[in-house]
């Protein structure tokens, strides 16, 4: 026994135990993950509850069971109700009912006992809607054009719909938008000319003839953009609520209509499919509730890419100065504790500084001589995308300088004498044997520092991200890339569902399925990292030889 524990076999033995938990710990956060957040895109069968209370009363309730649980008979006493003596609990199920505007909240709970009859008709339906959430119910008629058609020609209905509303959207956003953008302009520049003294009749003449022409037409686009939402506005469903009121729902506000009891395997897996990428690729409703999380998606890779962009030649710099050119004295062991030290400090702590170095003092400053047009509204003086990446470069950027190090110091010495020997400078050396070499080791700070970028949070709330941004960094307005706008992020995203909602319930399904793609989002940039690691490996193993 004793030999086996000096031979150090109990410590492999142990190692590979501690992987092997880890492994499995991380296979089972990310199949739990999986596994409610996929769940959220299924469509659930579609239930009708004939209930039947204490007294009597009858009522209805339409909706997906959500949930179930049993709860203890205790806990209801005060309900009178017929029920085995000897039982000690009592199935009770939530169903989201949907139907805001009926009812206040969109779960209820129903006691399995109240229900006198449970079926699941063909007819039921689940409306998709830009607000006021899902309705449940059925449809009762389809009117086209204020005139009552036929229930068959729904889907073309809502294909059409769909197609004006994506006209009205590249109405608003684009052409309406490009106008009011060059109109601001226009302000602005003649605010700069009032400044500088330089506002003669010609300028003012100038601009004044480019504002007209930009207000002639936002004028025609107005006009096409009403004449779209009049078209949509005389498409109505009639339908009727598990109350039996008959409500009707403007197609303006319908995004999709299902009938789930319907609805074959392959059907459902089209739909499951659908809704993924309605998910991926659509802009959040409904205090970020519902809809989908691209803006949240676009301002997380942008903001990585940044980052890296930022903090891989600053990192690499430091490291080679440090390696290379950085005297054995006590200002270097200074610089390397304090990068060791740089490492330790907490995130909220760069938000911090952030904020008030990057945003109010670098920031305001560039406002000032940049931008005096604009202020007192600030341009770079406010939190944005471009403080964001910074923050979050200075954040990772010891992990660059550590990794690239190692790289370097790997390096034997004898390839920088040969290298030397053979007539090359110091900079040839370095430039053209060192770093080539040390890649792989760039690559990996690279890899850690975008690892720990995008999963941030903290000090990005302070510097640059937001619940809801109106608008994404990148449109087709000059300068196209607008680094002084605030942004979404898929790490917030899941802070504010899961901590902010009005509606815990509804938002829990939310909460996993954007983690989910916030991992998948931080692998996939991994892998990407990963790979070109590996081709420069491969491509510079023979100078390693």
């Amino acid at each position: 026994m004793n030999n086996w524990f000096r031979s150090g076999s109990p410590w492999v033995w142990m190692s590979a135990a501690g992987v092997t938990i880890s492994l499995i710990s991380v296979v089972g956060l990310l199949l739990l993950i999986a596994s409610n957040g996929l769940s959220y895109f299924w469509p659930s069968q579609l239930h009708q509850f004939d209930m039947a209370d204490t007294y009597g009363k009858e009522s209805r309730v339409i909706g997906e069971i959500y949930d179930r649980e049993r709860i203890p008979v205790k806990q209801l006493s005060n309900i009178d109700f017929d029920i085995d003596p000897n039982q000690e609990t009592v199935e009770r199920l939530l169903i989201k009912t949907g139907n805001r505007e009926l009812v206040s909240l969109d779960f209820r709970w129903i006691l399995v006992p109240h229900v006198t009859k449970q079926s699941q008709p063909e007819e039921l339906v689940v409306i998709e809607r830009r607000s006021n959430g899902n309705f449940y119910g059925y449809i009762e008629q389809v009117v086209l054009d204020g005139k009552p058609v036929d229930i068959s020609k729904l889907d073309e209905l809502l294909e059409r719909v769909n197609d004006f509303q994506d006209e009205i959207s590249d109405l608003q956003k684009t052409d309406i938008g490009a106008i009011n953008y060059q109109l601001e302009r226009l302000r602005l520049k003649t605010r700069k000319h009032e400044l500088e003294e330089t506002l003669t009749e010609e300028v003012k003449a100038d601009i004044a003839a480019q504002e007209k022409a930009l207000k002639d037409e936002y004028v025609g686009l107005e006009a096409n953009l009403m004449a779209l939402r009049d078209k949509v506005s005389r498409d109505k469903l009639m339908v009727r609520s598990m109350g039996g009121e008959l409500d009707e729902i403007s197609f303006e506000n319908i995004l999709n209509v299902t009938y789930n009891n319907k609805l074959g395997f392959g059907s459902k897996v089209a739909t499951f499919l659908g809704n993924i990428a309605g998910f991926i690729g659509d802009e959040p409703r409904e205090a970020n509730t519902e809809g989908g999380v691209f803006p949240a998606i676009f301002g997380t890779v942008l903001m990585v890419l940044l980052m890296t962009v930022i903090v891989s030649p600053f990192g690499v710099i430091a490291a080679i100065y440090l390696h290379e050119y950085a005297g054995k004295n006590a200002l270097t062991k200074l610089l390397r504790i304090a990068v060791i030290n740089l490492a330790g400090v907490p995130s909220i702590v760069y938000g911090v500084f952030g904020l008030g170095f990057f945003v109010y003092m670098v920031g305001g400053s560039l406002d000032q001589l940049f931008y005096p047009e604009t202020l007192p509204s600030p341009t770079f003086g406010t939190p944005g995308v471009l403080w964001s990446a910074i923050t979050l470069a200075i954040l990772t950027l010891p992990v660059v300088i550590v990794s690239t190090e190692e790289g370097l110091a790997r390096i034997p010495a004898s390839m920088r004498h040969g290298s030397l020997a053979l007539g090359a400078t110091k900079a040839e050396t370095l430039w053209r044997i060192i770093l080539p070499i040390a890649s792989p080791a760039i690559m990996t700070g690279i890899i850690l520092a975008i690892a720990r970028a995008a999963g941030e949070v903290a000090p990005l709330m302070l510097v640059g991200v937001v619940k809801m941004a109106p608008t994404l960094p990148l449109d087709g307005n000059f300068p196209f890339l607008h680094l002084d706008r605030k942004f979404m992020h898929l790490g917030f995203h899941i802070y504010d569902v899961g901590f902010q909602s009005p509606n815990v319930e509804a938002a829990r399904p939310l909460v996993y399925a954007t983690a989910l793609l916030l991992v998948t989002i931080i692998v996939a940039l991994n892998m990407t990292a990963v790979s070109i690691r590996n081709r420069l490996r491969e491509k510079y193993r023979a100078l390693e030889h």
